[in-house]
């Protein structure tokens, strides 16, 4: 899974309070910086993690 995906998914986790799934170990950390990015700049969470 490409590293976009990744943090696709994870903001899209995020977004739809939806836990991540467990697919790799940074999974719970990817999560909460998707949050934490989506708090500040809601639905341009993962243009500024590119």
């Amino acid at each position: 899974m490409s590293r976009t995906r990744f943090i696709d998914a994870a903001a899209e986790a995020a977004r739809t309070e939806r836990p991540v799934l467990p697919w790799t170990r940074g999974a719970r950390r990817a999560e909460m910086i998707a949050r934490r990015k989506a708090a500040t700049k809601p639905k341009k969470a993962t243009v500024a993690a590119k």
